[in-house]
This record gives C-alpha cells, sequence and structure tokens, in this order.
C-alpha cells in the first residue's frame, strides 16, 4: 500500500478525489491540503509516494509547489489534477507523472497510480523523457523508454509502444532523432525512427532490407542502409 497526499483548496474536489483514492485498495494513508503551503509544510515532515495538486490553488499554486517538493530528499511523484487543460506542457517539463482533468474519472485516476507503481514511486528516471500526448480529453505522458517505434506524420510523429498502442505528438520525427540518437534510437527510413534494442530482426539484404520490431516489419531506406547496419552491429544482435 502507498500512501499519498491530495491537495485541492475546493472542498468538493478535494473529498471527491479522497473517496475515489479510498476505493483503491493499494492506497494506504491519505494526507489533504487545502492550500499549496499546507501541503508544502506536510510533504516535509511526511514522505509520500504521491501527490495530487491542484494547479490553481491561492498563494503557492501547483506548479510552483511541485518545483518546491522536487528538493526534498524523498520527493513524491507529482500527479496534477486540474480543469485547466492547457498547462500539460508546463507539467511535462517538471517532470510529472500525470496530468488528469476535472470531471476525474474512476479509471483514468487508477491507471496513474498503475504508472507510479510502474516507474517505481517517482515521475520518470533522470536519464528517460516523456512526452505530454492527448488521449481523448485528457492528457497523459509517455516515456522515451515505453516507445518501440516512431513513424513520421507531416510535422507530427506517432509514438508505438510496447503495449501496441499509437500516441500522436507534435514533434517532427527529425527532431526526435536527433534528440533520442544516444537513447539508441536508429532512422530507419525517411518516415520510421526505432528503438535499436527493441528490433528483434534485420534482414538487410536482399531487394526489400527491413527491420522488425515483433511483429511489426519496418522498411529500410537504402540510403541509410549501411548505417542501420553498422548501428545494429554495435547494440548486438537482436532478440
Amino acid at each position: 500500500m502507498i500512501d499519498v497526499l491530495v491537495a485541492d483548496d475546493e472542498r468538493p474536489a478535494l473529498d471527491e478525489i479522497v473517496h475515489l483514492l479510498r476505493a483503491d485498495v493499494r492506497i494506504g494513508e491519505i494526507l489533504t491540503a487545502s492550500s499549496g503551503a499546507q501541503a508544502l509544510a506536510l510533504l516535509s515532515e511526511r514522505a509520500v509516494a504521491i501527490a495530487f495538486l491542484d494547479i490553481h490553488m491561492p498563494g503557492l499554486g501547483g506548479m510552483d509547489l511541485a518545483r518546491a517538493v522536487s528538493a526534498l530528499a524523498e520527493p513524491p511523484a507529482i500527479v496534477f489534477v486540474t480543469a485547466d487543460d492547457a498547462r500539460a506542457v508546463d507539467a511535462f517539463d517538471l517532470r510529472a507523472a500525470d496530468y488528469l482533468l476535472k470531471p476525474l474519472r474512476t479509471e483514468r485516476l487508477r491507471r496513474a497510480i498503475d504508472r507510479v507503481i510502474e516507474l517505481g514511486g517517482t515521475a520518470a528516471r533522470a536519464d528517460d523523457e516523456v512526452l505530454p500526448v492527448t488521449v481523448g480529453a485528457s492528457v497523459r505522458f509517455v516515456n522515451r523508454s515505453d516507445v518501440r517505434w516512431v513513424q513520421a506524420q507531416g510535422d507530427y510523429s506517432r509514438l508505438h509502444t510496447g503495449d501496441g498502442t499509437g500516441h500522436l505528438v507534435r514533434v517532427p520525427i527529425s527532431e526526435l532523432e536527433q534528440r533520442w540518437a544516444d537513447a539508441g534510437f536508429l532512422r530507419v527510413h525517411r518516415s520510421y525512427l526505432v528503438a535499436g534494442a527493441a528490433v528483434t530482426e534485420a534482414r538487410l539484404s536482399g531487394a526489400e532490407p527491413s527491420v522488425s520490431v515483433g511483429a511489426i516489419v519496418l522498411p529500410v531506406s537504402r540510403r541509410l542502409l549501411a548505417a542501420v547496419r553498422e548501428a545494429l552491429v554495435r547494440q548486438g544482435p537482436t532478440r
């Protein structure tokens, strides 16, 4: 079981989150705060796994509170719970674990808790990168380490993760190629970027060279063939 804190200056919203959390058997003690200052005081005295923060609170708002708790010896994972759908990028910069929009849904809250538990109680590894993606009416975060391959879609890129889902982000594939090169991502085609560690088979000879990520077969451009072959050899044999 994990202990959590909920901070919201609106009592009905605070009570609703607490009610939903109490229905989750994984949740232990729930600390509550009606202001950012009160939340910071509680977190300075008591470590919790997750802090659910409203963004707009009088005085110390959720964003500033998140920055302040990041300096604690045992900072919690931050999950923003807000009616403001325009601050997701700011939350991403603060390495928040998730970004939930009000009115809160039980299943969406459960997935946020799942995410924190999977990440070991922190927002993300320091060497990982997270990107905010829109899923329906909510915003969630995708870790670079969860991405297996990327497909170019104009000025956007679709991130394909290990669970088979695809998430559209407004970042060109050329930018991701540069940012993720040191993390082992290979540009195999003008339309595809692949995590080298996720490649399960490589067919780099013949008329139609390709790499496979599980059941997904992606073409390898003739122009990039030598570079792809060299990179895969450096990384070791595919699984």
